[in-house]
């Protein structure tokens, strides 16, 4: 920031303001430099800002603390935006005409990449590479899943992977194969697809296609109101495109980052990659790109029979975990002795009663000390798991966009029984004192914040509200969902000293919207639009009045 922008002074009036502190509503804020120096009545703001103030009229509009995305995936964000798009398409049909439609649009691409086709929309739920030769024979195709855990291929691009019939799965993956001639149908989840296809991919991408995709996801991140995000998947090629993004002053949003580790062979390779992530950590400190911790992947997603259940799935699977305890734990104490933040990316009550272990084993071991440790998803955990997270001062961090009922059909059939009827139990976990984090874990759904909101709220589709709630029991006062995915979700990076309230001193990160949920009702927020968002004091996004 130069010395001008330092001394620069904005009031900011004409709006309803929900600081998220105990006096919780003001109608004006000023702004000096990147910090907040008054929020209260417009007359104290007023004499605040002194006569020479920048004056900005808000035209009525709601002004709240800005949106942190608690759990997300930048450069992969960045990506999804340039491919085809599938998460609404509903049968193959539509499937084929998309990925079609997209190769010829871009006749010069060396590849046709999608991302976001739903189980659902596949016959039986098994895609192969034949229903992707018929439409585009020529080039390779790849076809990232919703839920970023698995990924279709065609002929093509199988071969050009080298994944054949003699290709072993990997610890923690599969290669789908044909039962007769066993071989490879397309279908490619977990590790092996983080293994051999994605590196594949990384290894044709340049600098500039990284740069161009972290510009894309961070203009659609502030364009819809976020100021923060937690990247949960860093590595070294995303690391550097952030810093250059940094030293060149282009990162609109404060990013902070886990190290994402990879389920080697041996123990030793994973506490290598612990001291790497805590050598990062002290590399990168700045308010705009932190590192602050590890992320770990202990199971995979219910809708494609991989996450880590105690019972079967409907269809008999019963998949084992990607890490098991006896792998990850030491690896969670290393973390942990190192002073990072470790995330765990739990989904299946098996899965998550191993991650709860590992953080157990971990406190025992290194001793009582202030944690932010934090559980991913938690998609379906056992009851009597719930309060073990406030115990051990474990974060919750949710996606109510997974819970949308336009999704989930796919995710009930798979458990087929009373599970359903726990799936994403947010109330569950703050009732018994646990610290509830909201984010989107873009790309894998939409990263807008306010149909997120409206999701935690009413239990019902922001995709399609006419469809019945989904278990309504677990809906949440919008109040306190403004709180989980603003406050809550600054506290679980350590940040809510600075951001997730507007009082005087902290940072100037706040989003204005057109319109008050609080006063119109919760259904507003999906017609809401973000009219304006500040980080850091400077406007990273305005949009047209």
């Amino acid at each position: 920031m130069s010395t001008s922008d330092a001394d620069r002074t904005t009031l900011y009036r004409g709006a309803a303001v929900i600081t998220g502190a105990e006096v919780p509503a003001a109608e004006a804020l000023v702004v000096r430099g990147d910090r907040l120096l008054h929020v209260g009545t417009e007359e104290d703001a007023r004499a605040a800002a002194g006569t020479a103030a920048e004056v900005v009229d808000l035209d009525g509009g709601l002004v709240v603390p800005g949106f942190v995305d608690a759990h997300t995936h930048v450069l992969m964000t960045g990506d999804a935006l340039t491919r085809a798009h599938l998460r609404d398409a509903h049968d193959l049909g539509e499937v084929q005409r998309r990925v079609r439609e997209w190769a010829d649009t871009h006749p010069e691409a060396p590849r046709v990449l999608g991302q976001g086709w739903l189980f659902s929309s596949v016959p039986g739920g098994r895609p192969t590479r034949e229903m992707l030769d018929a439409v585009c024979p020529d080039r390779p195709v790849y076809l990232d899943a919703n839920d970023y855990h698995s990924v279709w291929l065609n002929s093509r691009a199988l071969a050009e992977v080298g994944i054949t019939r003699d290709t072993p799965d990997p610890v923690g993956g599969r290669i789908a194969r044909d039962p007769v001639t066993g071989e490879p149908t397309g279908h490619v989840d977990e590790t092996a697809m983080q293994e051999l296809v994605w590196p594949f991919l990384e290894g044709s991408r340049t600098d500039a296609d990284r740069d161009r995709h972290l510009d894309a996801a961070l203009s659609a991140y502030a364009a819809a109101g976020i100021t923060g995000v937690v990247d949960m998947a860093v590595d070294e090629h995303g690391l550097a495109t952030m810093a250059r993004a940094q030293e060149a002053g282009r990162l609109p949003v404060r990013i902070v980052g886990h190290w994402f580790m990879e389920r080697a062979g041996d123990t030793a390779d994973h506490l290598a990659q612990v001291a790497t992530a805590a050598r990062l950590a002290e590399e990168h400190r700045s308010s705009w790109l932190r590192m602050t911790g590890v992320k770990f992947v202990v199971d995979g997603v219910i809708d494609g029979c991989t996450a880590a259940v105690k019972a079967p799935y409907s269809n008999g699977a019963l998949p084992a975990p990607i890490w098991d305890l006896d792998t990850l734990a030491p690896a969670v104490a290393a973390a942990d002795a190192a002073g990072l933040q470790i995330a765990i990316h739990a989904i299946g009550d098996e899965a998550i009663r191993i991650a709860l272990d590992a953080l157990e084993l971990a406190v025992d071991r290194n001793g009582a000390r202030l944690r932010r440790h934090r559980i991913e998803h938690l998609e379906y955990t056992d009851q009597a798991d719930v309060p073990r997270l406030a115990r051990l001062g474990i974060t919750a961090s949710m996606q109510p966009v997974h819970a949308d009922p336009a999704v989930q059909d796919n995710w009930r059939a798979m458990l087929g029984d009373s599970r359903v009827d726990r799936g994403y139990p947010w109330p569950e976990f703050t009732e018994t004192g646990a610290r509830l984090a909201f984010g989107t874990d873009a790309p894998t759904a939409p990263h807008f914040p306010l149909p997120n909101l409206y999701i935690a709220a009413t239990r019902r589709s922001a995709l399609d509200p006419s469809l019945p709630p989904n278990v309504p029991r677990f809906a949440l006062p919008l109040a306190d969902a403004l709180r989980h995915a603003t406050y809550d979700a600054a506290w679980s990076c350590c940040a809510e000293n600075e951001r997730g309230m507007l009082t005087d001193g902290r940072l100037a990160d706040f989003t204005v919207i057109d319109r008050d949920p609080f006063t119109d009702g919760v259904d507003a927020l999906l017609e809401a639009r973000v009219v304006r968002t500040v980080a850091g004091g400077i406007a990273t996004h305005v949009g047209a009045s």
